[in-house]
């Protein structure tokens, strides 16, 4: 009977390519916890901490404002425009036009408003914004800077657009996912949905009035004083008023372009 020789260097081969495997399947099975995890911290965790924060400051608003301290709005009476290009993050309608500024209580009250309170201070969350449909409630911050606004879960206010209330554009920015994603559902607005906006001194109502579901993210003509897209025709407003724009990356999940709501002042009462 012939015995079977197994040569000593062919094995030796076998466990060479099986070390080579398992090493690599440590490799990859570690990349694949690294990635796992880095993925649990962005839509998890990174969400948890902004919507705590974000929470603990409007309650913190809230209380300042009870307690008659004030708070920080802009003393400005009319919104400034932006120049084209100049939004981080900007964003159906055809333009015509819609100036009235039906509903909206006494100019007296505006200016009351402005006068009692100082400009805000770069970063300084000054005001609460509530849209009832979408179950949010979060602090409005001046300026859209990533570390110290946006990803704290808040609300941006774009520099140089009009503040609550006042005529011109009261422009916003915030997040579509992550860092407490307020506006990942802003595509969910309809016309005729109302958006509150809390100042120290007064509660402005604006309705939601048309959408543009995508335009390029250098799209500044969307926060300008008369919100009007430069990329794509037709859309925005061609007379002067009293607007909201809400805007926000898209598709989910990237930032190639943005998303853009708009709405209408329709009323505004003292607190």
């Amino acid at each position: 009977m012939r015995v079977p020789v197994v040569h000593q260097q062919a094995r030796r081969r076998r466990a060479r390519y099986a070390r080579l495997l398992w090493n690599g399947a440590e490799i990859l099975v570690t990349l694949g916890l690294v990635l796992m995890l880095l993925v649990v911290h962005q839509l998890w965790w990174t969400n948890r901490q902004a919507r705590e924060g974000a929470e603990r400051k409007v309650q913190a608003l809230e209380r300042e404002w009870e307690g008659g301290r004030g708070g920080g709005e802009s003393d400005t009476a009319g919104g400034g425009s932006v120049s084209d290009g100049g939004s981080a993050s900007p964003g159906d309608g055809d333009g015509d036009g819609g100036g009235e500024r039906s509903g909206v209580g006494s100019r007296s009250v505006a200016d009351s408003d402005s006068a009692a309170n100082p400009r805000p201070r770069w970063t300084q969350a000054y005001a609460i914004l509530t849209i009832p449909r979408l179950g949010l409630r979060v602090p409005v911050a001046e300026g859209i800077s990533k570390g110290n606004v946006l990803n704290k879960g808040y609300v941006g206010h774009y520099p140089g657009t009009a503040q609550p209330g006042r005529a011109g554009n009261f422009a916003l920015a915030g997040h579509r996912n992550t860092h407490g994603e307020p506006f990942r559902y802003i595509n969910r607005l309809r016309r005729g949905d109302r958006i509150e906006v809390e100042t120290p001194a007064a509660v402005y109502t604006y309705v939601v009035d048309r959408t543009l579901a995508q335009t390029s993210a250098g799209d500044g003509g969307v926060i300008r004083e008369v919100p009007r897209s430069s990329v794509r025709a037709g859309y925005g407003y061609t007379d002067p008023g009293y607007y909201l724009t809400l805007t926000t990356c898209t598709p989910e999940y990237t930032s190639k372009y943005r998303l853009v709501v708009w709405g209408k002042l329709g009323s505004m009462r003292p607190r």
